[in-house]
C-alpha cells in the first residue's frame, strides 16, 4: 500500500503544470519520498493541494510560509536543490 502511495506522489508532483515546481517538486518526491515517514507523506500531499506559484514563493522566500505547512518536513523541501 505504502509502494503505491509513493508512485502516486511522485507522479502527481512531476506533473504540476509549472515547471518550477515540477523540477523542485518532483525532484524531491524522486530523490526522498521513500525516505518520508506516513504523517510527512501525508503533508507532502496536503501541500500538494495548493497551488504551484504559492508553493513555489514560499520555497524562494517571496511569501510567508502559512503556518500549516511551515514544518519540519517543509523545511527539508526548501532545502532540496533540484539538479537542473
Amino acid at each position: 500500500m505504502q509502494k503505491n502511495r509513493i508512485k502516486r506522489i511522485i507522479h502527481r508532483s512531476h506533473y504540476r503544470g509549472f515547471k518550477e515546481a515540477d523540477l523542485i517538486l518532483g525532484g524531491f518526491a524522486k530523490a526522498h519520498a521513500c525516505e518520508l515517514t506516513k504523517d510527512e507523506l501525508g503533508q507532502f500531499e496536503t501541500l500538494m493541494d495548493e497551488k504551484d506559484h504559492d508553493i513555489y514563493d514560499w520555497i524562494s522566500g517571496a511569501q510567508n510560509v502559512p503556518t500549516r505547512h511551515n514544518t519540519a518536513f517543509f523545511a527539508k523541501l526548501k532545502n532540496y536543490k533540484p539538479k537542473i
